[in-house]
């Protein structure tokens, strides 16, 4: 019943959504054009822009600003209807029809990535919104430039700054460029939002982002450069047009800026031959997150500035009280601590901090007969939170499971050790339950017999002291953060409305009295940005320490008490699965039987996809980027109807 209730509640969020936002990409569409101008506009300020409290501001603060914060408001609402909804409702997917369609890859090579039918479709709206408002601008502009008008109009800036991406930096800088000719002509150089906006550019380049991660990490710092100075360039009039999304980021941004202030307790390390670590951390079981998260992890004995995002492998179903994330030995930050960890110095205690989960709000994989997933070396990382969420389906909730396949491809065999990943060390059953079909198909592709020295190597596990002042992973804002983050946003918003209102009525407007002429854009955009992060800091403090005081202490204090420490082990499994029958725990026993291995040999993806029986089958690819291309490919050919891409970014 409860079901039903919030199931209607989502459709009618979802309503309520889609009005206002419609709505407000009809005043895109209709703000180049003169009926805009001519009619709208005047309507609008003479309702929202004459007013003593809010001034020419209010038109595009309520027009622009207020409905899309509505909109992520109400998304929240939704969310955490859509979090409550009853686990036992699974709509499988129908073989065919128009959604299956929409969400086939449409082009698998270029500049994009793999892109589906539907985001094709959203991009092409979007450049013909572009466009379209760039060829009407520039058609009425051009209308009535009279030798008076363009004199008069030298101050007039172009307010359509909404790209995203490449997008936005392209257009920005071909804008930037055509007014430094102006200021210079002028002697007025102030182009620094430009250089900051292609500086973050040029740091987003795979060859530069992931050879530099903290180089790239680190200058899209400068996006506070570049919205500063954007807002000083336009005035805050205008900026409330594109604002909304920037006001969002701003609250997550602070909220994770409170959480990265707590040291975290890290509970063990498990080190693997495939210069793999495993990094467990104590989590507050009220934490919820989605297979495939993503997890910042700073470590201030590595580096107190670095942070870097790794695959969260552990399921909040599975491991309630547990959080796990495995890190692989590549650039200097991640070998320092592999070299830290597996050295014979014995390590008590480790600092940590970290930021997230960041992942999906939901995944809807249960919604096939069968799932694949695809990986080549650690892509296989993401997918061990899947598996395990799907174990813990199938033995707290008992219902029907996809079948699993997993298609993974190795280098050497010291990599098969990713495999022991798979299931955790706690939180099972004597064994895997009949209802999960599981079956690993494990290539080593560089290798054509299994090695006999790779029996001795082994894992080792190293487990921490906690101290008093570490505490669990938590959600920042408790187990209803949907809810909680809506009442952020809202109330922040209204608060800066409110505290604005005052300033505007009784500071701004004795002074200007609506002329604009008289107090100055930078000091108004200065006032305005200082309240609005006022505003944003006062509510997400409130709501953190009120949720951490409610949820939080207990939890710290119960799980301190439970914690005991064992002794440093060393595991005599292999690193290789040739020598499976070394492992002891049923579970791992169970899978060991459903693995097969292929020495010297790649997977032919094409038989083995299409050999996968089910009406619907969800494909899932992480690894080099050829790979995601081919099984994109495959799956977009139309070879095997029941084959669903499902695109999700694991690529950092």
């Amino acid at each position: 019943m409860d079901s039903e209730r919030d199931r209607d509640r989502m459709e009618m969020t979802k309503f309520f959504m889609m009005v206002v936002f419609l709505g407000t990409i009809m005043l895109w569409i209709m703000m180049p054009t003169r009926t805009y101008k001519n009619k709208w506009q005047p309507y609008m300020r003479l309702k929202f822009g004459a007013s003593t409290y809010f001034g020419a501001t209010g038109t595009t603060l309520f027009m622009y600003m207020f409905p899309m914060i509505l909109v992520a408001c109400l998304g929240c609402v939704y969310l955490h209807f859509k979090k409550r909804k009853s686990p036992h409702h699974i709509d499988r997917e129908i073989k065919g029809g128009v959604w299956s369609a929409l969400r086939k890859p449409m082009l698998v090579k270029g500049p994009l990535g793999i892109v589906s039918v539907t985001e094709i479709m959203f991009l092409a709206m979007f450049v013909a919104l572009l466009l379209w408002s760039f060829i009407t601008y520039l058609r009425n502009k051009f209308a009535t430039i009279t030798p008076q008008s363009a004199a008069a109009d030298g101050q007039y800036f172009i307010k359509y700054h909404i790209w995203l991406g490449h997008m936005v930096i392209a257009i920005f800088t071909a804008h930037g460029l055509c007014y430094i000719i102006y200021w210079v002509s002028v002697h007025e150089i102030s182009q620094i939002s430009l250089v900051a906006g292609l500086v973050m550019w040029a740091t987003t380049y795979p060859a530069v982002r992931r050879r530099f991660f903290e180089v790239f990490f680190y200058t899209h710092y400068l996006y506070i450069v570049f919205m500063l100075f954007f807002v000083f360039h336009v005035g805050i009039s205008y900026t409330f047009i594109s604002f909304p999304g920037f006001y969002i980021f701003m609250v997550d941004r602070f909220l994770r800026f409170l959480q990265s202030r707590d040291n975290i307790r890290l509970l063990s390390a498990r080190i693997l031959p495939s210069d793999t670590i495993e990094l467990t951390f104590s989590k507050n079981p009220r934490l919820v997150y989605s297979p495939t998260s993503i997890l910042f992890v700073n470590i201030p004995s590595i580096s107190r500035l670095q942070w870097h995002p790794f695959t969260i492998t552990s399921s909040s179903n599975l491991e309630a009280e547990k959080l796990s994330v495995v890190i692989k030995r590549e650039g200097k930050w991640s070998t320092k601590l592999y070299q830290r960890l597996s050295s014979s110095h014995q390590i008590d205690r480790l600092a940590v901090s970290i930021e997230g989960p960041y992942g999906p709000a939901s995944t809807d994989f249960f919604r096939h007969e069968a799932l694949v997933m695809v990986s080549g070396g650690s892509g296989i990382t993401p997918f061990i939170s899947v598996i395990r969420d799907m174990i813990a389906t199938s033995q707290n909730q008992k219902c029907k499971i996809p079948k699993i396949t997993l298609i993974c491809a190795f280098k050497n065999s010291s990599e098969i050790s990713m495999l022991h990943l798979v299931l955790p060390l706690s939180g099972l059953q004597t064994e895997l339950s009949s209802d999960i079909n599981i079956k690993i198909e494990a290539f080593i592709t560089r290798e054509k017999e299994p090695k006999s020295e790779a029996t001795t190597e082994q894992i080792k596990t190293l487990w921490f002291k906690p101290s008093l002042s570490d505490q669990p992973i938590s959600a920042i804002l408790g187990p209803n953060s949907w809810l909680w983050l809506g009442g952020i946003l809202s109330s922040s918003f209204l608060i800066f409305m409110i505290i604005i209102g005052i300033i505007s009525r009784y500071y701004i407007y004795p002074i200007d009295h609506n002329t604009y002429k008289i107090y100055s854009w930078t000091s108004e955009s200065i006032i305005y940005i200082l309240v609005i992060c006022v505003s944003i800091m006062a509510t997400s403090s409130a709501a953190m320490f009120w949720n951490k005081k409610k949820y939080g202490n207990n939890v710290e204090t119960k799980q301190v008490q439970n914690v005991e420490l064992p002794s440093t082990t060393s595991s005599p499994t292999s690193c290789g699965y040739n020598s499976m029958r070394e492992i002891e725990s049923s579970p791992q026993e169970s899978l060991v039987q459903r693995t097969s291995l292929h020495y010297g040999e790649r997977p032919n993806l094409t038989k083995l996809l299409l050999g996968v029986e089910g009406s619907s089958v969800g494909v899932l690819v992480c690894g080099p980027k050829k790979l995601r291309q081919k099984v994109a490919k495959i799956c977009s050919t139309g070879l095997a109807k029941n084959l669903h891409f499902e695109s999700i970014s694991f690529s950092w």
